[in-house]
């Protein structure tokens, strides 16, 4: 593609070099650079492009993507006012605006959007369609899976794995749409389907200055869709964007337990095996049974079924999808054994998420529940205290442990998780090695108890300093059950 093309409508400040020349392809990675490739220079947080041009020019780039004044003879430099943002209109140009040419579901929120793109991802593939999918723990291309290293991708990888969905014949793409994503423009050119907004609470409070900051993150997917938004009015964030949003041209439809809503869920009942209720809709009522137990399930499957809604897929095909899930990976994934406890392993790292998960373990528990849990490290320490408290508050006995404590001293995380905790109590204890902690609740768990190991779910490491070592829960846990 001729450059000229690839920076159309970008607001450029300044060029150097000619524009007439051919592109074969774009990245922001220096380590990724080839011959006649267009260089966009980002200021990261800890990197600053600009200071790899000489090796990109050393590895064949022609053309660079600049905000600061330089100049290297026979290459071309285009100055434009902010790199990172820009560079997601260059991906849609250079990838002929992919988002259009198929439909796009993105979900927002703090919980719920692994499990509402996997839902997704199954119904729509069951109607024999070929579906994409963006998210935490994998993307598909349609053809091949990768794992993830974050929610959403950056802007001009994003673009390359639309690309790719199309040229693999996906239909439609199920992603998670993470409020640094929102923030950082990496969705900036993508036009959706349908949004869904699953609920807010205290999370990246480290990168938000506060609540408010962080729903307005989220509130930015409502004004990219073309068809419809889903919002859950349960929540008091999707309140407050449905009053923003619902007069906007996009239809708006309301899901809820609580509230009078679009798509409601009446007479829900939650047992072990799953859940069941009443599914009330615009057009249809319908009794819906879903094979995961929670609360959480309820909200997420109605996001599910309203947004199906809104691309107009049977209802035989929604139900009968939900129905027959095989559920998500490390949310609440049950690990079978005979010893006669229930082992369960979630990706619970917020207050709610832990405090919802716990509360459908005491739905079923015949027993005791025995929470093993920590917080990351290098991420947002307001929520720490929050979630000893509700850990304990909740649980009959809770194990403190580490995360993935990054760089941070395991010690002091821990001693922030303490501040939530009643120190009166004695109900809970401090391991910090997370191998041991799991031991340690398998080795006291009797007939009848629930163990909630939760923060990393479907996570297969764990990041101590700046290196990932490999460390399962659930295989951990299977090795101790073995010899419980």
């Amino acid at each position: 593609m001729l450059l000229k093309e690839v920076i159309k409508g970008l607001d450029i400040l300044d060029t150097k070099g000619s524009l007439d020349i051919e592109i074969d392809n774009i990245q922001y990675d220096s380590r990724k650079v080839g011959k006649n490739d267009l260089f966009i220079c980002v200021k990261g947080f800890t990197v600053d492009g600009h200071k790899f041009i000489d090796m990109a020019i050393e590895k064949g780039a022609k053309a660079f993507l600049v905000q600061e004044d330089i100049q290297r003879d026979g290459v071309t430099f285009i100055k434009v006012k902010n790199t990172r943002e820009d560079m997601a209109k260059v991906a849609d140009n250079f990838y002929n605006h992919p988002s259009q040419r198929f439909d796009v579901i993105g979900v927002t929120g703090t919980n719920g959007k692994t499990s509402i793109t996997t839902f997704l991802n199954e119904i729509l593939t069951s109607a024999d369609n070929k579906v994409g999918l963006i998210g935490t723990i994998k993307i598909s291309d349609g053809d091949k899976e990768i794992e993830s290293n974050s929610t959403t991708p950056e802007s001009r990888d994003l673009q390359d794995y639309f690309d790719q969905m199309i040229n693999n014949g996906c239909k439609y793409c199920a992603m998670e749409v993470s409020s640094h994503a929102l923030a950082l423009n990496r969705v900036a050119q993508t036009k959706y389907k349908v949004g869904v907004f699953t609920n807010l609470t205290p999370d990246h409070l480290d990168f938000h200055k506060d609540l408010e900051d962080y729903r307005n993150a989220k509130e930015k997917l409502f004004y990219m869709t073309t068809n419809a938004n889903v919002i859950n009015i349960d929540d008091e964030g999707g309140k407050v964007i449905y009053e923003n949003i619902k007069n906007l041209d996009t239809k708006c439809y309301t899901y809820a337990i609580d509230h009078e809503a679009d798509f409601m869920a009446k007479d829900i009942k939650i047992e072990a095996r799953g859940v069941s209720y009443k599914l009330v809709t615009p057009t249809y009522e319908e009794d819906i049974f879903v094979p995961v137990p929670g609360k959480f399930t309820v909200y997420n499957t109605l996001a599910v079924i309203a947004a199906c809604y809104a691309l107009e897929i049977s209802k035989e095909i929604v139900l009968n999808g939900l129905k027959n899930t095989g559920g998500v990976a490390g949310r609440f994934e049950a690990i079978s054994n005979e010893t006669g406890i229930s082992v369960i392993v979630d990706y619970a790292h917020t207050p709610d998420a832990l405090e919802n998960v716990i509360k459908t373990a005491r739905e079923f528990v015949k027993n005791r529940i025995i929470t093993v849990f920590g917080c990351g490290g290098d991420r947002d320490t307001t929520k720490r205290p929050l979630m000893g408290n509700i850990a304990q508050k909740l649980s009959d006995i809770c194990i403190v442990t580490s995360d993935n404590p990054r760089t941070e001293d395991p010690e002091r995380i821990i001693n922030d998780i303490l501040e939530g905790l009643d120190k009166s109590k004695e109900n809970y204890k401090v391991v910090i090695d997370r191998k041991e902690a799991i031991k340690e609740a398998i080795e006291i768990a009797q007939k009848g108890d629930v163990i909630l190991i939760a923060g990393k779910g479907h996570e297969n490491y764990q990041i101590i300093g700046k290196v990932k070592h490999h460390f399962d829960d659930k295989e951990i846990a299977n090795e101790f059950l073995q010899n419980k």
